[in-house]
């Protein structure tokens, strides 16, 4: 099976996708031939070519993500390359499952606009390089947000198309200082403590291994709070508010403090009910 080979020596052989799939799920492998026994989600003991059968498994790979009380929430029949794998994982292990189709899921993250394949999407209130983030000898002005991508992200184009869009968040970053860095690169970056590096090697540091992941810093490089979930992105209003407000002076607990700090949108930026409740 040649994409079952892909499957292994590609998707799986991708730091990102190993890390996020172990900790997410667990990983059975079934061989769509085989006559050894296997007890199923719903407790029968079958062979695994009847399993296979019953689940209409007339392609290989073939995925079938069951959620927490062993229902079927996705099934990938085929190959999908790492971009849309990613997706698929995120998509099963946040809960998105649960709200809308994969298919709509997939277009949230399609309209972005890049120069190349694997470019990562900029933005106007990004700081240009080079990168001194330096706040060791002096404290800066404004707090600092460091955002941590990767090109062929489905993740990352949803971060950029929807809370990323958004009138009011995109006001409150002018009273950030935003850096955007590449994780698998090794594009140097003087960190807030002062010390060289490049943004690989400070990414390994924070323990980053989940694009995009954001990252804030006060005004004296320590670090505040990170939002690395694609369900926690329609929290980050509320995160802005809580780092400008410094809130975390007085409540080192975030969803402590948000839980006491109602925050809505005004005009057009209005919040949905969807991205209210993800806020609580």
């Amino acid at each position: 099976c040649a994409y079952c080979k892909m499957l292994m020596e590609v998707n799986f052989k991708t730091p990102d996708i190993v890390t996020y799939t172990q900790q997410n799920f667990d990983v059975i492998a079934i061989d769509i031939w085989s006559p050894e026994e296997v007890t199923t989600p719903s407790g029968e003991s079958i062979s695994q070519r009847e399993f296979s059968r019953q689940l209409g498994t007339n392609f290989t790979p073939s995925l079938v993500f069951y959620d927490s009380e062993g229902k079927i929430a996705l099934r990938l029949r085929g190959y999908y390359p790492p971009y849309q794998f990613r997706a698929a994982l995120e998509y099963v292990a946040g809960g998105h499952y649960q709200r809308e189709k994969f298919p709509v899921y997939m277009a949230r993250g399609d309209q972005t606009l890049r120069f190349e394949p694997g470019d990562l999407v900029e933005e106007p209130f990004f700081s240009p390089p080079p990168y001194n983030l330096d706040r060791s000898r002096f404290p800066s002005e404004l707090p600092l947000v460091v955002f941590f991508e990767q090109g062929d992200c489905h993740a990352c184009d949803i971060l950029h198309t929807q809370p990323l869009s958004r009138k009011t968040v995109r006001g409150l970053f002018s009273r950030f200082e935003s850096v955007q860095l590449d994780m698998w690169a090794d594009t140097p970056v003087i960190k807030p403590d002062g010390s060289s590096s490049t943004a690989r090697e400070w990414a390994k540091e924070l323990g980053i291994f989940y694009a995009p992941s954001i990252v804030f810093f006060d005004e004296k490089g320590k670090e505040i709070i990170r939002v690395d979930s694609v369900v926690h992105f329609f929290r980050l209003r509320n995160v802005l508010n809580y780092v400008v407000s410094r809130g975390y002076l007085s409540e080192p607990n975030f969803l402590r403090w948000s839980s006491h700090t109602l925050r809505t949108l005004d005009g057009p930026d209005m919040a949905t009910d969807q991205e209210q409740n993800a806020a609580r």
